[in-house]
């Protein structure tokens, strides 16, 4: 735990568990809090985790049967260790978490600009008094920062010195040796303890949470379980629902009990409004189904014909801004939201199908493959799916950014949106919005091919979008027509 062993946090995890027959043991991260060593943010978990267990079974008031249990950092570091666990530890409960934290931040490909720098900021400033009330206060003085210019002094703008994690992030790509240390993905075929995971269709974490799912599925792991809600982050409906597998699927382990009987994925269908079970991640039956961008701002199943690009231009200096969905920072609103003023912007495209005649359910992965040319050689694409009801409001599911290099000749953006659960309703619409940005949750792009950290310039650029026989648009939903 990074974030002390008292507090609302602690107070959340361990009163539940406590109140119905856990013994519950929290452990400060190293450096945090009393803990002795220097704060290395996710880099020590394996080792002092595994040392703390180590010792746990060896108290004589602790039993045979011991639960992992924790969201976000403290679900990491239960993946961190899980394929070497005692045999005293009966379950796993990891939610919103994955097994490669920050991998999927700083890649080459997308920068989260947001969590990373809202992230670094909480933990240098933590343990200092009146922490949460500073934090709330220098709200405006952050969302200030995001522009800094160039981004490795933003830190400093807000805290008066430099956050060693946020200048780790902006210092080494996903690919870099530096974060090795941090990737316990290859470990996750090896777990063997019973695992129920908890996220959120828009949490940040999502992809990797699924990734890890999937592997224990394909390693034919059993017991385990994957509960994906219509969360954020930061939600207290997933909160409620990790302490609910806790108590339910860890505490009867724990005492060598079975579990109540439940299908193994049970997701929040969106759209239905309804939760619903299935045998696997992805479920059986969806099949990818394209939906090609048309001149006319339409989408539809049909191959595109002849017709010339349509265009807008995309500023780094006034950024298409993110709205709702996956978010992680304190004070902006994720999730579904209206998407109304975002679409009316200039540096917006959208392209939408007629009225559905059926329902149509989208379970799985989403991809989408956007042939694009930039008057510069730098340039994003940001890709993002929403539902548009009777009434003409368009509400976001999912999306993606890329980041390409060589954009000034037509390429093919191909981009993976986050995985989703979604009912299209009978007589409401599909719609694809094409943009270059989705600031700060994604750092803008300066359009000059300067490193992240020392970018000081901003280029603008005419963007074309592509969608003709040769360069058929379009986006790919694993679809079947709803019952």
């Amino acid at each position: 735990m990074p974030y002390g062993r008292s507090g609302l946090i602690a107070e959340q995890m361990v009163r539940p568990l406590a109140e119905r027959g856990f013994q519950v043991l929290v452990q400060s991260t190293r450096g945090t809090f009393g803990s002795g060593g220097a704060f290395d943010p996710l880099r020590c978990e394996r080792e002092d985790g595994l040392d703390t267990l180590e010792w746990l079974v060896k108290q004589p008031w602790c039993g045979d049967g011991v639960v992992l249990y924790g969201g976000s950092y403290l679900g990491y570091a239960q993946w961190a260790i899980a394929d070497a666990v005692p045999p005293q530890v009966k379950a796993m409960i990891p939610g919103v978490s994955q097994s490669a934290f920050t991998l999927d931040f700083v890649g080459k490909e997308s920068f989260s600009l947001e969590a990373t720098f809202g992230w670094g900021l909480q933990v240098a400033e933590q343990e200092g008094k009146f922490a949460l009330l500073r934090q709330l206060l220098r709200i405006r003085k952050e969302q200030r920062a995001w522009y800094t210019l160039p981004l490795e002094r933003a830190d400093t703008a807000v805290l008066g010195r430099p956050s060693d994690y946020f200048q780790n992030v902006l210092a080494h790509d996903a690919d870099s040796p530096f974060w090795q240390v941090l990737d316990h993905s290859g470990r996750v075929a090896d777990i063997t303890v019973p695992v129920s995971t908890v996220g959120g269709w828009y949490d940040i974490f999502l992809p990797g949470q699924l990734r890890d799912f999937r592997t224990l599925q394909e390693a034919g792991r059993s017991p385990i379980r994957l509960t994906v809600g219509p969360w954020a982050h930061i939600s207290t409906g997933g909160g409620q629902v990790t302490t609910a597998e806790a108590l339910d699927f860890g505490l009867a382990l724990a005492r060598g009990e079975q579990p109540a009987e439940r299908a193994p994925v049970r997701l929040y269908v969106m759209g239905e409004e309804k939760w619903r079970d299935f045998p696997s991640w992805p479920p059986p039956g969806y099949a990818p189904q394209r939906l090609h961008l048309h001149p006319h701002s339409t989408l539809s199943t049909e191959e595109p014909a002849d017709s010339p690009p349509d265009g807008y231009r995309y500023d780094p200096a006034d950024p298409t801004p993110a709205v709702g969905g996956v978010r992680m920072a304190v004070g902006v609103k994720s999730g579904r939201v209206d998407n109304t003023a975002l679409e009316a912007r200039a540096d917006v495209l959208t392209y939408t199908t007629p009225l559905l005649k059926k329902d149509i359910e989208a379970i799985g992965d989403v991809e989408a493959e956007i042939f694009v040319r930039s008057g510069l050689p730098y340039a994003d694409v940001f890709v993002r799916l929403c539902d548009v009801d009777d009434k003409g409001r368009s509400v976001n599911v999912c999306d993606g950014l890329i980041s390409l290099t060589g954009a000034d000749e037509t390429t093919c953006a191909t981009l993976r949106l986050w995985p989703t659960a979604y009912r299209f309703r009978r007589g409401h619409r599909i719609r694809v919005q094409i943009s270059s940005g989705a600031f700060p949750r994604f750092n803008r792009n300066p359009g000059t091919g300067e490193p992240r950290a020392t970018a000081t310039t901003l280029r603008a650029a005419d963007q074309l979008i592509f969608h003709d026989p040769v360069h058929p648009s379009a986006i790919v939903l694993p679809v079947r027509e709803a019952d």
